[in-house]
């Protein structure tokens, strides 16, 4: 854990929250300044435009991105009102897949985003495929979104690293879950929730205890700028994080940065190890200047 530096508020220091899940083109950024997310990971967009926000982000805040969505022609999110047309790339074929990745490394991206959508046209299993090995072969992990019957299963069978969101559309048997226990996933809990609960966020609760459980790996991430939501931390993510039974360290690695993290965060609060705690913590703390 970071020392605290002379002259700032006395207390615990922790690292700031990371967001594994943003669309930085939606939302107003500069909210983001100075504030105790220190890193966001922006999983959607024309890889030109959020490539020069990283190069000139909000005061403090750390900007990674993985530029398109690489689906089949035809396939999410291709003419959602939303999606510039460069935030969207069309791999047909596997021989497509090595040039695709090429220019995700050129453009500086961290991550291969796959966009796997039952409701559209969708990528071919060798398709798939070609993309998470020409990632891999390139040293980048494989991010999908997995939406419908079957989809999540595909990105695990395909050797995905990361699904973007925990899966709501179905709960997920017990041998698929075992089989995903490599990878991460996203939480973006807070997307399904609405008034009374819903059954997408009661699924996704669900499969995510289980994958949990079974030695997966949990981490925050909040969809910003997928509907109405706090720029910044989302405490509601936060408390179902904590819905799911993460607590203590493991609750704090979900939620926060590695211990090196600059900038740190320092409270004057004791370590927090409830999702409530964690909350408290971060109204309560302030950037420790560097």
């Amino acid at each position: 854990m970071p020392e605290a530096v002379p002259g700032t508020l006395p207390g615990t220091t922790l690292p700031g929250v990371v967001d594994h899940h943003v669309h930085l083109g939606l939302v107003d950024r500069a909210p983001l300044a100075d504030g105790p997310v220190v890193e966001v990971h922006d999983l959607g967009w024309d890889p030109r435009e959020v490539a020069a926000w990283a190069a000139a982000p909000p005061s403090g805040l750390r900007i990674r991105y993985a530029g398109p969505f690489h689906t089949a022609p035809g396939g999410y999110p291709t003419g959602r009102s939303w999606a510039p047309d460069a935030a969207v790339r069309h791999v047909a074929a596997p021989g497509e897949a090595v040039a695709a990745v090429a220019d995700v490394v050129a453009a500086g991206g961290f991550a291969v985003k796959v966009a796997l959508h039952a409701g559209m046209s969708l990528l071919a299993d060798d398709v798939l495929r070609a993309l998470v090995d020409a990632a891999h072969s390139a040293g980048l992990p494989v991010l999908v979104h997995a939406e419908g019957a079957g989809q999540a299963e595909r990105a695990i069978d395909a050797g995905a690293d990361t699904l973007v969101h925990v899966p709501w559309t179905e709960p997920l048997p017990a041998e698929v879950i075992a089989r995903a226990v490599h990878m991460t996933w996203i939480s973006t809990f807070a997307i399904h929730d609405a008034p009374g609960g819903s059954v997408g966020l009661d699924r996704a609760l669900d499969n995510a205890r289980r994958f949990v459980a079974a030695g997966g790996r949990l981490v925050y991430g909040t969809d910003l700028g997928n509907g109405p939501a706090p720029a910044g931390v989302n405490e509601r993510e936060i408390e179902l994080i904590g819905a799911v039974g993460l607590t203590g360290e493991a609750l704090r690695r979900a939620v926060l940065g590695p211990p090196d993290a600059v900038p740190a965060l320092t409270a004057p609060l004791p370590i927090p190890d409830t999702a409530t705690d964690l909350i408290a913590w971060l109204r309560a703390s302030a950037r420790i200047p560097h």
